[in-house]
């Protein structure tokens, strides 16, 4: 490193690619980090930005492309995040995911000789997005929608996002043309004032069904019937708005409280042959055909024959524990969210499945109560946040000692942590499933199938 200097310019190749999607030169054994660069190029960049370990790069020419770049779709995705991988060919992709989750076992987990499966893709990679949380923001005087700059909150105006269902992408700027038409303002994040921070749309896959959720800082929309009716006649498949309350200076998106504004309080969609209500805050799957290959390779791996009591951990609305309840005996799920766990009871309700019992609370402090009722578990499926599991549940988890435990995981690497201590418990890790349920983007799905030898 001690040859090296910010805005240097310097021609390498380019080794491999980060968890980021970004291209990994070596100067002297120094690793510099190249967004846009691809293994097997020879590029000439320019330092940006040194730091003990590892530098950043700016890409300004490819020497000799790689036999797997494709042309980039859009600029724009770049410079806002959303497609960090569009210049790399899809079926390589797939490999670069599934090499991302071996590395993080090996790395992370300290497993060796895993045998990881070829990620299972989407048929067609772009358009695939069910749902949309768009900042709105003030610029030139002028309401616009877009997305921020990576690192910052400067907006780029967008009508296109391209991995997003074109439906989405049309709604968003009927009711961004309609909020301009009622002079309703746009939220400026300095001064916090004005009124629409985000919009969100939510569409369902197999029913085609709308709800537009505002999030508004205060706690009224202005001119409500006319938006309400301007709406109405222009969104086809529209059935629920929602103003949603978020008063608050901070990052986090959307508030606690919420008004249906006209139409129902949820939409519906199906995933596995089954319906669900779905709400403004609920979680659901942003790629159902994929979600739906990810839940079958979970019910797969759970192996069960109708005689089992399986645990759903972080149930959310009940999307596994009822295509688990259909082959198990008894499910027993269980979630933070209060509200989530509502609408997985109506759910229940609604697919007329009887044999799943739903209780709201964290992980680690349901589980232990289950466990001094004398509940034993057969099969464990867990689907957490990023962060991972709450050790104390892991401890809880593999003294309850289920035959086999599902880790279905958005987190690779806390993934990989979590099975360390399952395997240090005394489980063995039989197989692990990549899925891509965000095409052009590094970020992957992954389901783990875990057991007592």
């Amino acid at each position: 490193m001690k040859n090296l200097s910010k805005n240097q310019i310097l021609k390498s190749s380019v080794l491999d690619l980060t968890s980021q999607g970004e291209g990994v030169v070596k100067i002297d054994h120094f690793p510099i980090f190249v967004e846009g660069a691809l293994p097997g190029e020879t590029i000439e960049f320019k330092i940006v930005k040194l730091g003990k370990k590892f530098g950043y790069g700016r890409l300004l020419k490819i020497i000799q492309a790689s036999p797997h770049r494709v042309e980039a779709k859009d600029d724009v995705g770049r410079q806002i995040g959303t497609m960090t991988l569009q210049h790399l060919e899809y079926s390589e992709q797939l490999k670069f995911k599934q090499k991302l989750v071996k590395d993080a076992f090996e790395r992370i987990g300290k497993f060796s000789q895993l045998t990881i499966h070829p990620t299972i893709g989407m048929e067609k990679p772009w358009e695939y997005r069910n749902k949309a949380q768009i900042p709105v923001r003030q610029i030139n005087n002028q309401l616009e929608t877009g997305f921020f700059r990576k690192n910052s909150h400067d907006l780029i105006p967008i009508e296109n996002y391209y991995i997003q269902h074109p439906v989405i992408d049309q709604t968003i700027l009927t009711v961004r043309n309609i909020l301009r038409q009622l002079h309703i303002s746009a939220y400026n994040e300095e001064s916090h004032t004005g009124l629409v921070r985000h919009i969100i749309v939510k569409r369902g896959h197999y029913t085609e069904e709308i709800m537009v959720v505002f999030v508004l800082n205060g706690k009224k929309m202005l001119h409500e019937q006319a938006l309400v009716q301007a709406m109405v006649d222009q969104i086809p498949h529209l059935v629920s708005i929602v103003a949603n309350f978020q008063t608050k200076e901070t990052n986090v998106i959307m508030g606690r409280e919420n008004s249906v504004l006209w139409g129902q309080a949820f939409y519906e969609d199906e995933m596995l042959g089954l319906r669900f209500k779905i709400s403004a805050q609920s979680f659901y799957q942003v790629n159902t055909p994929q979600a739906e290959r990810l839940y079958q390779t979970a019910i797969d791996y759970a192996q069960l024959s109708g005689t089992e009591t399986v645990l759903d951990a972080y149930c959310g609305i009940g999307s596994i524990s009822l295509a688990l309840a259909q082959s198990a005996k008894q499910v027993y799920a269980m979630e933070v969210v209060a509200e989530a766990i509502a609408m997985a009871k109506e759910n229940a309700r609604l697919n007329q499945i009887e044999n799943v019992s739903f209780e709201v609370g964290k992980a680690e402090d349901v589980l232990p109560n289950w466990q001094k009722e004398g509940i034993h578990f057969d099969v464990a499926v867990v689907d957490p946040p990023r962060k991972g599991l709450d050790q104390q549940f892991i401890q809880t988890l593999t003294e309850l000692a289920p035959q086999r435990i599902v880790y279905v995981s958005c987190n690779p690497a806390t993934c990989a942590r979590d099975c360390r201590l399952i395997a240090d418990a005394g489980y063995t890790i039989d197989e692990i499933q990549p899925v891509d349920l965000f095409g052009q983007t590094v970020h992957t799905e992954v389901v783990v199938k875990l057991s007592q030898p």
